[in-house]
């Protein structure tokens, strides 16, 4: 099965920059900017979990490859720090990969480095019978 271009709809909506992708780690980049703050003027907590599940779900499919499809079954996110502006960077790994069910880690930091959301996503493994 051939992977959809990840590039188009929401996450070109939301900013997002692919610097490094694959079955063992994807990297994202982002610019926050005032379209995706919430109305105290800080990124939107949302953004966060989108970018968790988007980090977590395009790994998850391509460790998977050919043999199906994943989807998300739960995306627990912690926002930790507030941020206003600048760029974030989120970075997602696998925590467990089995037959039925994959965890992925993806922290988010600021340019100078501090963690400012953690998120996990449980994705299960859809294949063939």
């Amino acid at each position: 099965m051939e992977m959809p271009d990840p590039t188009g709809g929401f996450v070109a909506l939301l900013g997002l920059k692919f610097d490094e992708v694959s079955g063992e780690k994807v990297v994202i980049r982002w610019e926050v900017r005032p379209e995706l703050h919430q109305p105290f003027g800080i990124q939107h907590g949302g953004v966060y979990c989108s970018v968790v599940e988007t980090a977590a779900s395009i790994g998850g499919a391509l460790w998977l490859g050919d043999k199906g499809q994943v989807v998300g079954v739960s995306n627990q996110t912690d926002f930790l720090r507030a941020v206003r502006e600048g760029e974030l960077t989120a970075v997602g790994t696998p925590i467990h990969r089995g037959r039925s069910q994959q965890l992925w880690q993806v922290e988010i930091t600021d340019a100078d480095g501090r963690l400012v959301s953690r998120g996990q996503v449980r994705l299960q493994n859809l294949t063939a019978a």
